[in-house]
């Protein structure tokens, strides 16, 4: 299996890419950054391409693909909904549409959103709007499957770091209450471990559901 990765460097990039090189069933990762990781495996390649506002360059790197995990995205603090749309939505949409162009029905495309997305696009939230739309605008393209993650609160490990310095000291902070947040409100967050099975198993076709909230996630196995 052929898998096609975005965000990389992002706590959910780090967790897919991981779960990725541990599946045997994986036998090429291409990895689409902006800048080289330097980090070397036998089943990774990494493709480095500045700007993500046009992978035409790139486009050989989208064919035979199984699936494709798009796990790049930021906050919306501080952030316009112009600016915050085109890095959500538009770019979003610009890989997608040459990986259905290169790999068309063969792929599935797996997004990463978040708990709270508004997929009737009226709502208040600005965030839950962009990202609904997106969502919605992923399943009207010819791909095998586009499956939507919604994780919610993620509990890493002491691997996988997140690139938001406050986020990571919050992480550190509260580590060692984690087994006790699983055990008292499972359906509530997901664990790294949990997040990454359950996206190579939904890249495998084993989800029978388009979106999937944290229960959904940590029942896919």
């Amino acid at each position: 299996m052929r898998i096609l990765l975005f965000g990389a460097s992002g706590m959910v990039g780090q967790i897919a890419l991981r779960a990725a090189l541990q599946d045997a069933d994986v036998t090429e990762i291409i990895s689409v950054v902006r800048a080289p990781s330097h980090q070397e495996h036998p089943k990774l390649k990494e493709v480095v391409h500045e700007d993500f506002n046009d992978f035409s360059a790139i486009e050989s790197a989208f064919s035979e693909i199984d699936a494709c995990l798009f796990c790049l995205g930021v906050s919306s603090a501080g952030m316009g909904e112009e600016e915050y749309y085109h890095i959500t939505y538009d770019i979003t949409m610009s890989a997608a549409h040459i990986l259905e162009h290169q790999s068309g029905s063969k792929a599935t495309f797996i997004y990463i959103t978040g708990a709270g997305t508004d997929s009737s696009e009226q709502g208040r939230s600005m965030w839950a709007r962009v990202k609904g739309k997106t969502e919605n605008d992923l399943q009207k393209l010819d791909f095998k499957a586009a499956i939507m993650f919604r994780p919610g609160v993620i509990l890493p490990d002491g691997t996988i770091r997140s690139k938001t310095k406050n986020y990571q000291i919050i992480y550190d902070i509260f580590r060692p209450l984690f087994p006790l947040i699983k055990r008292f409100i499972p359906n509530y967050v997901t664990t790294a471990e949990q997040l990454g099975v359950a996206m190579m198993q939904a890249a495998k076709g084993a989800s029978t559901k388009s979106i999937l909230e944290i229960r959904d996630i940590n029942l896919l196995k």
